[in-house]
């Protein structure tokens, strides 16, 4: 009963701030502005799917940028000692203090024409648009999703006991073979983690495409944040469409993730 009570607090959040808004959202997709039922919101939300569609793109090569660049981070911690790994643990959780749209501006000023890093190129006689492109949208992406994806890793790895690897070497496994035969077998827990705290982000941002992108780089984050208060209907039934192909991949991942877990 005491545990019970515990979680009211819990229950309570999530009713008000999870369920009441869902069933808000389904509500404004299935009706139309006399709040009669009506799928005229979803037709006019298909009007979106190519922008749905670069969202998913940018999401996925994001996510996958991040994975390459984290799995071997995430794997030098974890064999460090423990001080070292609290003190790169801190360095990599220090940007994440700072307000998202700070982060966002910065690389605004950096990446901008006549800027530090435009300026610096300019030197080896390089010339080319670092903002206001596709890459930047990428790039600002990375930069804001990078440690959900280090820190799933880390955690996971850091649990692998040494001996394992150490039973590895032993056996006559150079270092290649004991990543792809131990490592990455059992850290696939911390890769969907990661994978799943970076995808879901990415794919439902906005303002990222907004202040590095250019007019052809708009995400759906953005399209239901500029429609939303003036057509609830459609910016709702955009968001559904969304929530669902994210509930879909999460369904997919996770199974993959269960196969993995059995042939382990």
């Amino acid at each position: 009963m005491k545990l019970k009570r515990l979680s009211l607090p819990y229950i309570f959040w999530m009713v008000v701030f999870t369920l009441i808004p869902i069933l808000f959202i389904l509500f404004y997709a299935f009706t139309d502005r006399s709040g009669a039922f009506s799928l005229q919101a979803f037709g006019k939300a298909l009007g979106y799917t190519d922008v749905f569609l670069r969202s998913i793109w940018i999401a996925f090569i994001s996510t996958l940028i991040c994975l390459v660049l984290a799995y071997p981070l995430a794997y030098f911690m974890s064999r460090q000692k423990q001080s070292t790994q609290n003190l790169l643990t801190m360095i990599i959780m220090i940007p994440m203090w700072m307000n998202f749209l700070l982060r966002i501006y910065a690389w605004v000023t950096l990446l901008q024409n006549n800027g530090p890093i435009d300026t610096l190129l300019g030197f080896f006689g390089i010339h080319t648009q670092l903002i206001g492109n596709q890459g930047a949208v990428i790039l600002g992406m990375v930069y804001e999703y990078l440690p959900f994806m280090v820190l799933p890793l880390y955690t996971v790895m850091a649990k692998i006991e040494p001996g394992l690897i150490e039973a590895a070497d032993d056996l006559g496994a150079n270092r290649a073979k004991t990543l792809v035969k131990v490592v990455f077998p059992l850290s696939v827990p911390g890769i969907i983690s990661g994978v799943t705290m970076v995808f879901v982000p990415s794919a439902s941002t906005f303002l990222v495409a907004q202040y590095l992108g250019g007019t052809g780089d708009i995400m759906i984050g953005d399209v239901i944040d500029k429609i939303f208060w003036s057509d609830h209907n459609t910016g709702s039934a955009i968001a559904l469409i969304l929530m669902v192909a994210i509930f879909i991949f999460l369904v997919i991942l996770n199974f993959f993730g269960d196969e993995e877990a059995i042939a382990a």
